[in-house]
């Protein structure tokens, strides 16, 4: 018996601008294109990477894992900020593609994340000690699991950029100049995430950081953060925690666990626990 595979078209509308063109003036234009989606993967990605490869191969977009852990594909899909590559391709509806709302674009869906960058080195996403003792591969920190149990729902920030670019506050105030800018939801959910890690010992100087009237406290709880942060992390709830910690109202507790310990890249260490 022969089987027959029904040809679903399915209209996809992508923002394009490419600085260096002069056909349109150097504007930005929408771009319809028409995909077989039951010839093509089930998410927005495999759609982009069609189009790439059979209709137009100056179509630029970010992309690498595929798989919802680097966050390069992130992107505005019919008005929401997601990745490309966890977002199914919706048959009911056209879909229409933009950048990253409120970044400088670099060409088509490819936006500049320099700013995005420079603020989250800011925060100093490093453990920070007052000991230098330290063996520098041949040791790490102790840490109890109940402590490390604390980070759940911080470190899984893939810097995908969704969460930041959704928010009216980083819209207005977060291209400001440092120090009088909004950091973000992302930055400043990262920050929290170094700030309460038992083995990092700056926290006075992180939450000092932090004192202005820009930094935190411009979140106005909106949370379009949370409604579209890939990995279901709440940095509303961070920044929140964040506030409380700098009113004094939290502090941060003692480690269970304190010291380093020995690794032998032959053995592996033996967690004292």
């Amino acid at each position: 018996m022969f089987q027959f595979i029904v040809s679903k078209s399915k209209s996809i509308i992508i923002y394009r601008y490419n600085p260096e063109s002069t056909e349109r003036g150097k504007k930005p234009y929408m771009q319809e294109y028409t995909v077989d989606v039951s010839n093509c993967g089930p998410m927005v990605l495999h759609a982009l990477e069609k189009i790439k490869m059979e209709q137009d191969s100056s179509l630029t977009f970010r992309r690498s894992c595929r798989e919802g852990i680097c966050g390069s594909c992130g992107m505005n899909i019919n008005g929401v900020n997601k990745l490309a590559c966890l977002e199914k391709i919706s048959t009911s509806t056209k879909t229409k593609i933009y950048p990253l709302p409120h970044m400088y674009v670099v060409k088509d869906l490819v936006v500049d994340f320099t700013r995005f960058l420079e603020q989250h080195k800011r925060i100093k996403p490093y453990l920070i000690r007052k000991d230098d003792k330290f063996d520098e591969g041949e040791e790490y920190y102790l840490q109890s699991i109940k402590d490390r149990d604390k980070l759940d729902g911080y470190v899984e920030c893939i810097l995908c950029a969704c969460c930041s670019t959704s928010c009216p506050e980083y819209w207005w105030h977060g291209h400001a100049k440092a120090p009088n800018d909004f950091l973000g939801p992302s930055a400043l959910l990262n920050a929290y995430r170094w700030i309460i890690d038992s083995r990092d010992q700056n926290t006075k100087s992180r939450l000092d950081e932090l004192k202005n009237y820009y930094s935190v406290y411009r979140c106005h709880q909106i949370n379009n953060c949370t409604s579209c942060c890939p990995k279901n992390l709440k940095p509303g709830l961070a920044i929140s925690k964040l506030r409380l910690l700098l009113a004094g109202c939290s502090k941060k507790g003692k480690p269970e666990m304190e010291g380093v310990i020995k690794s032998d890249p032959t053995k592996g260490a033996k967690h004292p626990c």
